[in-house]
């Protein structure tokens, strides 16, 4: 048995892609998708004729409207496909240049929903997935008590998983790589010695341990993995999204996966905290690199839907 097939018997897995080809391949459980991996599978010459259809349902409204909703109708069409080959659910992300207005990211969220019911797709199969910043966390509370479950993704603190649980959303993805992508360029340039010194792994074993202390249900999903060291370490996870170049190493590798999935004990010793607006934003400020990675982030998000709006508006 290879080490995918062992993941998938200690946890959820989910394929962190936007190709069709690369899900019927490796059979997740669920599947996340966001403006780049969106734009990555537009840009493939297989997936042509998905947008070109979709840009010709769209040639009657005018062009302004056609921008303003690009993202969320390309993003919806591939989620339907994409629904046909897995069993669970599929992660749409509202627009990350909404991700400081909560008045707006609940518009977004809930036309994204609708857009789904309307291609008669149940509202339990799709995650909508909003930037875990205080106006994001907010908006998925209120969301969440409409029954549309929420995916808070760029999370690098425990501050914002905390916030995320005590508003009780759905899921979290706590970032493993980028976290340790700083650390690497900021302190450490030759690396860790060893996974149980990874600064990402870490952080996610420190809200598993809190969740766990806690009594909290909201999902954990690991997300933006580097390694398969840091897969198979943070098999203690509820799912853990990866990326297809790791899906396929797993899939390869026959050896025994020996990780430690207990979840750890070692911060068992931290209090409970209970986040306000107040120390949420104090928090991430004394955190330089949860706020450089969360704002890096978003813009690096935005700046890929603004890709896919101009190729779009080019294929008009």
């Amino acid at each position: 048995m290879n080490k995918l097939d062992q993941l998938k018997k200690l946890t959820s897995v989910v394929a962190d892609t936007g190709d069709f080809s690369q899900i019927e391949k490796y059979k997740p459980q669920d599947v996340t998708t966001n403006p780049t991996l969106i734009l990555k599978a537009v840009a493939m010459e297989k997936y042509s004729a998905l947008l070109n259809k979709f840009i010709l349902s769209k040639k009657s409204a005018s062009r302004k409207i056609l921008l303003q909703e690009v993202l969320m109708d390309i993003s919806i069409d591939f989620g339907v496909e994409i629904l046909k080959l897995i069993p669970g659910r599929v992660s749409t992300e509202v627009d990350p240049r909404l991700s400081f207005s909560q008045t707006k990211t609940i518009a977004y969220a809930r036309k994204i929903i609708k857009k789904y019911e309307d291609k008669n797709i149940p509202r339990s199969r799709i995650l909508v997935k909003i930037a875990a910043t205080w106006e994001g966390i907010k908006s998925a509370k209120v969301l969440q008590q409409e029954g549309i479950n929420c995916n808070l993704t760029l999370v690098f603190d425990l501050t914002q998983a905390i916030a995320c649980a005590e508003n009780n959303v759905y899921l979290i993805s706590p970032f493993v790589g980028r976290i340790t992508d700083w650390y690497m360029k900021e302190e450490k340039p030759n690396g860790f010695s060893s996974i149980n010194e990874d600064p990402g792994v870490i952080s996610v074993k420190k809200i598993c341990s809190y969740y766990k202390k806690f009594n909290h249900k909201t999902i954990i999903m690991g997300a933006s993995f580097r390694t398969t060291d840091q897969v198979e370490a943070l098999a203690c996870c509820d799912a853990l999204t990866v990326p297809p170049v790791l899906l396929e190493k797993l899939m390869k590798d026959t050896a025994t996966l020996t990780n430690d999935i207990e979840r750890t004990s070692e911060f068992y010793n931290l209090k409970k905290i209970f986040i306000s607006e107040e120390n949420f934003r104090w928090n991430m400020n004394k955190n330089l690199m949860a706020t450089n990675k969360l704002a890096e982030g978003i813009n690096s998000f935005s700046k890929d839907v603004s890709k896919l709006e101009k190729l779009v508006e080019e294929r008009l």
